[in-house]
């Protein structure tokens, strides 16, 4: 049953080996005490990536809550977790908005992502988890998410860093010694931490410093002005839906609900990521069935169906693609608490906080250079990712079936290799990259001589993907993944 918990012993204590199940909760007063903490814990990635995006960060916590519980319900609740805003659909956004591209375009191009993704967790519901490790290696899958991370840093170097350099070098220092230097919950929400230190130290700067001259990502080149600017907070009301988009006096657009639009060009930059999502989910569900000591592989399906469901859900009306979230599993890790109710509860919060404008114009007024350090670490992290995914299957990359694909792959993918076909078609960055890595590998493969096929069957044949082993939670969302077991050591996030 997706609701109806039993109550976990008087529901107020806890021995030291004590689990509450999925299907149990604790008392009302308590379930709501996590469900905050799982709100911390995914909301500072899930408002960032929506800035990143260009896209309504109000909207995106609203549609996070309505995509959780449809999530819950998919699953019967036996796979708790959050699904906050992905990051693996940036790169392709920043390529289409720098074709000019729309956000109708964005939206409707992640609505077919969506689409494809739910498709596939059907696919896998009725075929198994086999089919999926079969197109998608860990090779392929690790490949992939590493082309999407590192195709972002030209984001960081000529966008977001350049409009204060001082302020993005301090947040970046922050999240490092956060994530690093900090036990539990502190280091899992480290991303939020330094947004609000970022803010601090912006304001403090416009006081001490003054205006600075720098790119203007709002008005699109270099003025002076000041770091912060709470001029549009004060305007707005406290609850109320998020706004439709409009045209601003400069007339660029400023996003909000709005309805999809279609562009084949922009539909082939997003559908890469889709190999990012099933990996990611795989790995959640992977690491939820160690923790818990169950068997989900019969749920795996339903996750990544809705997952997809979920992100056509939140793009139909303008929100950003949503996926499963390593932070809120590594709340649940901390406190072994896996009860869903919890998840409802935090579900129920980010509604209510997307129901507020001036949430989100706070949210909007982030300044550039704080996200220029802050995402500076998380692009960073979701390139790396992928070399973890091959780490971690134990890919063998003196086999040339696995070598020379991939090598191909991601560098036509970071380098944002461009195949033009026509003056109005051209496939390039991501997508080239992906298409090159997939079906270049497979190519390989198939004409290879046999005893390199079996080396490479031998050596990561099977995907274990983001995060197998219990307390080992990755996502190309979150800053989980910073955090490694000390070799021979006690995990330090416990």
């Amino acid at each position: 049953m997706a609701l109806g918990w039993k109550l976990h012993g008087d529901g107020r204590t806890l021995g030291p080996d004590d689990v509450v199940a999925p299907d149990e909760r604790l008392s009302w007063g308590r379930t709501v005490g996590l469900g905050a903490q799982h709100v911390v814990a995914m909301f500072g990635a899930t408002f960032v990536f929506p800035l990143v995006m260009g896209l309504n960060p109000q909207l995106a916590i609203m549609m996070s809550g309505i995509a959780t519980i449809c999530f819950l319900l998919i699953v019967k609740g036996k796979v708790p977790s959050y699904l906050g805003t992905s990051a693996s659909f940036v790169g392709a956004v920043v390529a289409i908005r720098a074709q000019g591209g729309t956000s109708q375009d964005v939206t409707g191009a992640i609505l077919v992502a969506g689409i494809v993704l739910a498709l596939v967790g059907v696919a896998i519901h009725f075929a198994g988890s086999a089919v999926l490790h079969k197109v998608l290696p860990p090779v392929v899958t690790g490949a992939v998410v590493m082309l999407i991370g590192f195709n972002l840093a030209p984001v960081v170097a000529n966008i977001y860093w350049p409009q204060d350099q001082w302020v993005a070098l301090l947040v970046m220092l922050f999240t490092i010694v956060c994530a690093v230097a900090f036990r539990g919950f502190v280091s899992r929400i480290a991303v939020f931490l330094a947004l609000i230190f970022g803010y601090v130290i912006s304001w403090l700067f416009d006081k001490m410093f003054g205006q600075i001259t720098s790119y203007d990502a709002g008005a699109g080149k270099v003025t002076t002005h000041f770091r912060t600017n709470f001029d549009n907070l004060a305007a707005q009301p406290w609850f109320g839906l998020p706004p439709s988009t409009t045209m601003g006096a400069d007339g660029k657009e400023i996003v909000g609900i709005h309805a999809p639009s279609f562009s084949v060009a922009a539909i082939l930059l997003v559908l890469p990521a889709v190999v990012a999502l099933i990996a990611e989910n795989t790995g959640h569900v992977k690491a939820v069935a160690e923790m818990t000591k169950t068997d989900l592989d019969p749920y795996m399906g339903r996750a990544i169906a809705a997952d997809g469901l979920g992100t056509v859900l939140a793009s139909s009306v303008g929100g950003s693609p949503t996926t499963t979230y390593a932070e809120n599993i590594g709340v649940m890790a901390a406190t072994r608490v896996y009860s869903t109710a919890a998840y409802y509860v935090a579900a129920a919060v980010a509604i209510i906080f997307g129901l507020s404008p001036k949430f989100g114009a706070l949210v909007a007024s982030v300044p550039g250079g704080v996200l220029g350090g802050i995402t500076v670490v998380l692009y960073g992290m979701i390139g790396l990712l992928g070399a973890k995914i091959w780490k971690e299957n134990g890919v063998d990359f003196g086999n040339p079936i696995n070598l020379v694909p991939v090598a191909a792959g991601i560098v036509i993918g970071i380098g944002n290799v461009s195949l033009v076909f026509s003056d109005s078609f051209s496939l390039g960055g991501i997508a080239l990259g992906t298409i090159v890595a997939v079906g270049a590998f497979h190519l390989a493969r198939a004409i290879a001589p046999s005893e390199l096929r079996e080396r490479a069957d031998a050596a990561g044949g099977t995907m274990i993907s983001l995060g197998q082993r219990e307390g080992d939670y990755g996502d190309a969302d979150g800053i989980d993944d910073l955090y490694q077991d000390a070799p021979g050591g006690p995990d330090r996030r416990r």
